[in-house]
Parts: structure tokens; C-alpha cells; sequence
């Protein structure tokens, strides 16, 4: 259906109708809009329509529409629209964290800088939305920087008796000088609830030797590398070594050595931070004919300190021992690329060798990245790997992986051959998780996959180990997680804002001079939500959770610290009008803000009502935020009708309920208070509500881009008067 407006033979004068081009276009004919929806208006009402100037011709304060910057891009006829209608337009989703963000923190300015250089050409203005939300964040982002920190484990067997640390009895261990005391501490270690051992020097110490802990014999091999390495710290700045008993060449002096694959340097120093020190033994540092050796931890050089080394992590590791242990695949590590992995089972999905910055130890990882979630189809992302001999029915084996997603996933393994097998579903995390799986072979298997389907997100794989008989793991000390503090997630976090706020405001300082600063912080009572509401959503991350209440009062401030001191710097939320309890909460969190040394210029209400929608309420809500004192905007208005295809009596009681709004927001918002009304989207597209509000009609141009019933009641409000009532020249009728 299309409309054609046939207008009396009257003065061209009267009928200045330049700016409704886009009625007189046959819009049913363009594939790219939807087809008219709704029953069809009176077509004396649809030329009185037609009549009406462009919206913002109608008003003295800011009119602006929420948009989509691609569709303002990409669509001459939508843009037109914007470009004759509106002042201001706010994205409705590109200017957001999630959107602008990537895995690494770094900020995407192209789409937005070019959305911005195009609205200039139109003399729009683009208002700021949003900097600080809980929702359309990088939350993958954000959530990695607070995550545990994973230690991997050693890259080998551990060949050193450690026994008598873990049970704190020294057994074979010699406390030859003790200080002020050795021994094994509970929950000291890298971890939480890992051990360590503390070693506290004397008031008097000088020497080394004068705080000497002596390890068990280590037993060597003729020709062959080893590794000893350990994680340590103190209380204050400290100094240690490592000295050798006597089957190690140039023992006397005392040689110290530090990370420097077996060349002899000075004594490492300690802070209280924990760090790794990793020594090397080549074969020419033992003299010939020794079967062991000995070291020592001496940490006697100063007075008064407190060393604690993790008992998890202290390992001698024989770096050309043969394991003993196949592994049937034989590419697991991924350190020379993902040759041997494939894709199965038809799956499109993206799959490629990650570097080394994503691998949990090494020089790279497998990744897969999955876009599409298919809980019960899990192999429909499907990752395959030969292995170099079929199992053998009846003999146990073990195959253990390490895996870390972008966000909340889900990984299971399944085998290949006759009779396959399935692991349970296991999740992942931004954190590294070491996955072990057991089952007694059938003779049959001939391949392991990675089935990927179930959740959605990039997924990295490394250390694949397959073998039959010993538990494959992590290496012969497994990896730590080490959780971050609370002070620790409050820094990192206020870091990550004051990075994005700080870079967005001083990109955007000459274009951009008005933002919503926060968004939606009110919970329905009119509380402040506390970031344990629960939303499992993958771009939800509260920023109050670990910046607390005075979370706003930072964001307001780094706002105006970055940007112009004449920036309107916006709170916005919705439900204002439906709970006045919220509205209440909101105000007073202003008032809050504003009583630890932050400006907040306005108050935004989103206003995404329906027909029955109490008007009494939405009176007292411009009330009480008239009353606040602040700059009020009505910030995404739009009315819901319940359907896509509405009467003519729904469409007239959506324009009543636009043209009250508009009423009421200038009857009770003094005018120096009327920042500006934004009317949230352009038409009722199906290319406009993919996400928001699907199957609906809620704004004031039809699915096909033709001015809505609502376009009238709109303008009324702004004009403050029936403006067709001016309109000269004789009407058609239906």
C-alpha cells in the first residue's frame, strides 16, 4: 500500500511542502523497508500530516533522536530524515565500551569519528552516551584485569624431594643456620591457602650463610641440563643467593647465581613482591663422576628480614630426562603453530595459532573462536586432532588440557572412532583451568576433539596431553591461582575508568559537548544498585562493585577533568515516571555527587512508556525533577503500542500520549531547567528493532519511513497548538 497526497489547486503559497519529500516517495516499492503495517489513516489526517514542518522548526530547546550510526550511515532515507527533523542525535549503541573497546583495552574512535564527520555536514550536534553503565561494556576486557593471576607449573618432573616442606617437618631438609627461626607457614603462599616457608633473619645477621636453609641431594645424570627455580619475597628489601655443596665446580668463594642460564653473577635481590627465580645447571658445572648435588638458600645478608618462599613452587627439574610417557598427540604444546588441528564435522568457525601473549606458557596456543551458542550441539564447533596410535581396549587413559575463554564458556572433549566417548560439559573462565579427563580405552578411538558449540566466545587451548597410565597434569608443581585483593580489583578497575573517560572526553573535546556520565545507576526502590544484582549477561560489568557509591562522584569528576569546563555532563535513567520512589533515589544521589566536590548539570529520564502509563505520575515525576534544580532532559522517549500493526484508534492514542508528554515536560520544566527532548529511534523498521522493542510500533515514522499519526501529537507539543488548525486550502476526503 502506498499513499498519494492530491492537494486543491490553490496558491503554492499555501503549501509549502519542501520538507515532506520523503511522504512523496513510493516507499513500498523499496525492498529495504518493511511493508506498511496498521490500519490505514483517514487521508484528510494523512495530507494534514504531510503538511507539517520538520520537527524541530516547532521547538526553542534541544530535539534529538537515538539512533543507530550505522543505519544513519548506510541509509540515505533514514538519514534524511534525521538530518531534517532533529538538532542533536545520540548513538544508540556505538559510543559504548563494549562497542569501542577491545580485548586489549584500546579504543576503536573510527566508527564513531566518521558517524561524527558525517552529522557535521547536516549541523547536528551528537550528544555523549554512554561513558559509565553496567551493561554494553567489554566485560571480557574489564573482567581480565581483575582475574587471578595463574602461575603455570614446572615444565617438568620435579625430581626434588619436597615432602618435608609440605608437612612442615624438614625432613631431609637442614636448617643448618636458622636466624631468628625456619619454618612452614599456612596460607602465606602465593595463593590463599597455600604454604610457605618463612626464614627471618637475626638482628646481627651479615653473612649469607648466616640464614642457610640446605635441600635433600638431587640426583644428576651425566650430560644433562637442570632447572631450579622458586617464587619468593620479603617483608622489606632483602638479598639472597644460592650456593653449592661440592660437586659443583668453583664452590669456593661462593658463587651466587641468578637467572642467567648457569653463568655465574651476584646475589638476587627481594621486594615484597613475589617473584620468580629461575637458575640453570649446565653439565659442565658439576665435576665429573657426580651422581648429586646440593644447594643451599642462603638469605643471611641483612638483619631484620622476613623471606617467605612458596613450598608449591620450589622444583629441580631434569630438562633432557625422558618422561617415560607418550603423548598421542603430537602437537598439544601449539608452539610451533596448530599443524595436526583441523576443523570437523563442517564447522565454519574461526581457528588459528594464538601468540604467545595468549598461551599459558610457551610460544603459543591453539584459538578458536565460536559465534554461535548451541548448548545442545556441542560439535557443531569442532576441533580434531589425529592421535599417533589408536588406543588399546581395556588401558586407562588420561587427557588433560589447558584452557581460558574470553568470557563465560563451555568446553567438552569427545573422541573419535566406533564407539565414541563424551566428557561432561566443563566451564571456562578468563582464567586459565587445568582439565583432566579419565576413561578406560575400547580399542577404537583414533582422534580427540575439541567440541565448541555450546557457548559462544574465543577459546584458547594449550599443554593437550594424551597418555595412558600416569596422570597427565599440569607439570610437576601445579599451576597457582593467585586471587586479587579487594584493594587490588578497586585500583585496577579505577585505573580502567579513568583510562576510558579520560581518553573519550579529550578525543571527543571539540566535537562532543554534552554526555550521559552514568547511566542507570537506581535500583527500582530508588536505591543504588550495589553490582549484585545478579546479571549474567556477557556485557554486564558493574563498576560500583569495585569503586563502591563514590563510583559516580569519580566518573563526574573525570569527565569534567578531561573534557570542556562547559560540557553538560548528564545521570540518566528510566522508570522515573512509573516508580517516583526511583526518582526520588535518583535526585538524591545527585545531591550526594555533587556533596563530595563533583558537578552534575542534569537529570535525564528515558520515558519508554505505553499507552497506559499512568499520566498523573509522569505530572509528578517533572515535578520533582523540576524541583531538583538541574538541567532536565527527557533523554529516549518512546510509546509502546503492544504490536506491530496498530488501529487507527492505537496510532491516535499514541500521538495523545506523545503531545502529553511533550505538554507536561514544558508545563512543569521551567524553561532555563529544558535541556531538550529525545525521542528514542526513527521509525518502526524491522531493521530499527532487531533488539529494541521487536515487534512493535513505537515510534513516529512507520515501518516504511511514512510520518506516523504520532508525528502530529509530537509536533503539537513542541508548537504548543493544533498547528494544522492554520493550515489554508480545502482537505480531501476519505
Amino acid at each position: 500500500m502506498k499513499f498519494k497526497y492530491i492537494f486543491p489547486l490553490i496558491a503554492s503559497s499555501l503549501l509549502v511542502l519542501s520538507s515532506c519529500d520523503d511522504n512523496l516517495m513510493e516507499w513500498g516499492k523499496d525492498p529495504d523497508h518493511g511493508a506498511v503495517t496498521g490500519a490505514e489513516l483517514p487521508l484528510e489526517l494523512v495530507e494534514k500530516i504531510s503538511r507539517y514542518e520538520p520537527l524541530k522548526n516547532y521547538t526553542n530547546f534541544v530535539l534529538g533522536n537515538g539512533i543507530g550510526a550505522d543505519l544513519y550511515m548506510s541509509d540515505a532515507a533514514y538519514r534524511k530524515i534525521v538530518n531534517e527533523n532533529f538538532d542533536e542525535v545520540t548513538p544508540g549503541y556505538a559510543m559504548k565500551h563494549g562497542a569501542m573497546v577491545n580485548a586489549k583495552g584500546e579504543i576503536n574512535f573510527a566508527t564513531i569519528d566518521a558517524f561524527i564527520a558525517e552529522t557535521k555536514k547536516a549541523g547536528l550536534k551528537v550528544f555523549g552516551h554512554t561513558l559509565v553503565w553496567h551493561s554494553n561494556q567489554n566485560a571480557s576486557y574489564l573482567n581480565g584485569l581483575i582475574a587471578p593471576t595463574v602461575i603455570p607449573g614446572s615444565s617438568g618432573t620435579n625430581i626434588l624431594d619436597v615432602a618435608g616442606l609440605k608437612s612442615g617437618a624438614f625432613t631431609n631438609w637442614a636448617r643448618n643456620n636458622p636466624g631468628k627461626g625456619i619454618t612452614v607457614i599456612d596460607n602465606t603462599g602465593l595463593a590463599s591457602a597455600t604454604k610457605a616457608i618463612q626464614l627471618a633473619s637475626s638482628a646481627t645477621s651479615a653473612q649469607p650463610y648466616s640464614l642457610q636453609l640446605t635441600s635433600p641431594n638431587v640426583p644428576i645424570v651425566t650430560g644433562h641440563n637442570y632447572e631450579i627455580s622458586f617464587y619468593i619475597k620479603s617483608d622489606v628489601a632483602g638479598k639472597g643467593r644460592l650456593s653449592f655443596g661440592s660437586t659443583l665446580t668453583n664452590q669456593y668463594p661462593y658463587k651466587d647465581w641468578y637467572n642467567t642460564g648457569g653463568s655465574f653473577t651476584e646475589a638476587f635481590a627481594t621486594t615484597s613482591a613475589w617473584q620468580q627465580v629461575k637458575i640453570k645447571l649446565a653439565p659442565g658445572d658439576f665435576k665429573a663422576g657426580s651422581t648429586t648435588f646440593q644447594f643451599n638458600l642462603d638469605l643471611g645478608y641483612l638483619p631484620n628480614v622476613t623471606y617467605l618462599i612458596d613450598v608449591n613452587t620450589i622444583a629441580v627439574v631434569d630438562l633432557d630426562a625422558a618422561t617415560g610417557v607418550v603423548n598421542l598427540v603430537s602437537n598439544g604444546t601449539f608452539n610451533s603453530g596448530i599443524t595436526g588441528w583441523t576443523k570437523a564435522n563442517g564447522a565454519t568457525d574461526a581457528l588459528s595459532a594464538a601468540t604467545s601473549a595468549n598461551a599459558y606458557e610457551g610460544a603459543g596456543a591453539m584459538k578458536v573462536v565460536n559465534a554461535v551458542s548451541d548448548a545442545a550441539n556441542q560439535w557443531k564447533t569442532q576441533i580434531n586432532a589425529l592421535f599417533t596410535s589408536t588406543m588399546t581396549s581395556g588401558k586407562d587413559y588420561t587427557i588433560s588440557y589447558m584452557i581460558k575463554s574470553d568470557a563465560t564458556g563451555s568446553v567438552r572433549c569427545s573422541t573419535t572412532g566406533t564407539t565414541a566417548h563424551y566428557q561432561g560439559d566443563q566451564a571456562t573462565s578468563t582464567t586459565w583451568k587445568l582439565v583432566e579427563w579419565k576413561f578406560t580405552g575400547n580399542g577404537t578411538e583414533t582422534g580427540l576433539n575439541f567440541d565448541l558449540g555450546g557457548t559462544a566466545g574465543t577459546y584458547y587451548i594449550d599443554n593437550v596431553v594424551v597418555t595412558s597410565g600416569a596422570v597427565a597434569g599440569g607439570g610437576a608443581t601445579a599451576p597457582i591461582t593467585i586471587d586479587k585483593t579487594d584493594a587490588e580489583k578497586t585500583k585496577l578497575i579505577g585505573i580502567a575508568m579513568e583510562d576510558w573517560i579520560s581518553k573519550m572526553m579529550t578525543h571527543y573535546k571539540t566535537s562532543v559537548f554534552a554526555w550521559d556520565v552514568v547511566n542507570e545507576p537506581m535500583k527500582e526502590d530508588g536505591t543504588l544498585r550495589n553490582g549484585t544484582e545478579g546479571d549474567t549477561a556477557t556485557d554486564y560489568f558493574s563498576w560500583i562493585k569495585y569503586l563502591g557509591k563514590d563510583y559516580a562522584v569519580t566518573a563526574f569528576k573525570l569527565a569534567r577533568q578531561y573534557g570542556n569546563t562547559t560540557d553538560k555532563l548528564f545521570i540518566n535513567d528510566y522508570n522515573l515516571e512509573s516508580r517516583l520512589d526511583k526518582c526520588d533515589g535518583i535526585i538524591n544521589y545527585v545531591a550526594y555527587i555533587e556533596s563530595q566536590g563533583a558537578k552534575v548539570d542534569g537529570i535525564g529520564t528515558q520515558m519508554h512508556i505505553g499507552l497506559t502509563t499512568d499520566k498523573d505520575k509522569i505530572a509528578q515525576m517533572f515535578q520533582k525533577l523540576a524541583a531538583s534544580g538541574k538541567l532536565i532532559k527527557i533523554s529516549e522517549l518512546d510509546v509502546r503500542l503492544g504490536t506491530k500493526t496498530p488501529t487507527v484508534a492505537q496510532q491516535a492514542a499514541q500521538a495523545d500520549m506523545y503531545q502529553y508528554v511533550v505538554d507536561t515536560y514544558k508545563k512543569y520544566i521551567p524553561a532555563a531547567q529544558q535541556y531538550g527532548i529525545t525521542i528514542w529511534g526513527v521509525s518502526d523498521s524491522v531493521k530499527e528493532h532487531e533488539f529494541w522493542l521487536p515487534d512493535e510500533s513505537p515510534n513516529l515514522w512507520d515501518a516504511n519511513y511514512v510520518r506516523k499519526h504520532a508525528y502530529k501529537g509530537t509536533a503539537d507539543g513542541l508548537a504548543g497548538k493544533d498547528v494544522s488548525k492554520d493550515f489554508s486550502g480545502e482537505l480531501v476526503k476519505k
